[in-house]
């Protein structure tokens, strides 16, 4: 037998002798729910908890009004009332003078309850470029939210926005590209996605009124040439015959003038004057 090996059970028995207790005096401290979102100035219910049989105090800390709804000796229940922005919230307890708290983070979100989309312009020729614009009004947090452009059911383009703000922001994804023939009273559309998951929330879901595009062939080189011509001949025939109009208008009335013109001179003349010539 091993020298080592005749000090194993003498050395636990100091160990129980010397540390009386030791096992009493580990506990642990929980909350549920590990995390939570909530949604602006919302409410939910905590619960806060210990391992330790009999605790000698414990309890919720923090500077949100909170209402104690139950409570047995190893855990208290209470409702977090008004939540407006990110906040932690700490559990604490005391056993055997010992104490321990842990604590639970709170995200405030606002869903995104609007989503606009615009198409501009929404009358193109084919070949020239258009942009689809999508935006939220407000939204929070922005880190968890992604912008999905869709033409039918087709992704476009996604866009995830990065960066922490403490007050719901206006998020907007644009894209510029081509018409195409193909594209003409296609039906295009914004989908926002806030995804909550990793803060202990859910996913929710928005879309945007569905917005369709008008695509028409641009007139092609000679189109225009032929067009131009008709239209200058047309033009040029419309102010020949006014002119030839005129023109006939104005000898007919000299030679119907000329006629009656001497009758009228004579007709003028005085009456001795004539008798004379007579």
């Amino acid at each position: 037998m091993p020298p080592f090996s005749c000090w194993g059970l003498p050395a636990a028995l100091l160990a129980l002798l010397c540390c009386p207790g030791a096992g009493e005096n580990a506990f642990e401290v929980h909350m549920w729910p590990e995390k939570l979102a909530v949604e602006r100035r919302g409410s939910w219910e905590v619960n806060c908890s210990t391992s330790c049989a009999h605790p000698e105090a414990g309890g919720l800390e923090t500077s949100l009004t909170k209402t104690l709804l139950d409570q047995r000796p190893q855990w208290k229940q209470y409702l977090v009332s008004n939540i407006s922005q990110d906040t932690v919230l700490f559990c604490s307890f005391t056993c055997s003078g010992k104490q321990l708290s842990t604590m639970l983070n709170i995200s405030v979100y606002q869903p995104p309850k609007q989503v606009i989309l615009k198409l501009k312009p929404a009358w193109v020729a084919a070949g020239k470029s258009f942009t689809i614009e999508c935006r939220v009004p407000a939204v929070a947090p922005l880190e968890s939210l992604t912008l999905t452009l869709l033409r039918g059911k087709e992704t476009l383009y996604n866009e995830t926005f990065g960066g922490a703000a403490p007050a719901p922001q206006e998020a907007t994804a644009t894209l510029s590209t081509t018409a195409h023939k193909e594209d003409s009273h296609s039906n295009f559309s914004c989908q926002a996605e806030l995804d909550l998951r990793s803060r202990g929330g859910g996913i929710f879901r928005s879309a945007s009124e569905p917005q369709i595009l008008e695509v028409y062939e641009p007139m092609q080189d000679n189109q225009l040439v032929i067009i131009v011509t008709v239209v200058s001949v047309l033009l040029f025939l419309f102010v020949t015959s006014v002119l030839l109009c005129f023109v006939f208008g104005q000898h007919w009335r000299q030679k119907r003038t000329g006629a009656y013109g001497v009758r009228a001179a004579w007709r003028r003349r005085p009456q001795a004057y004539r008798a004379q010539s007579a």
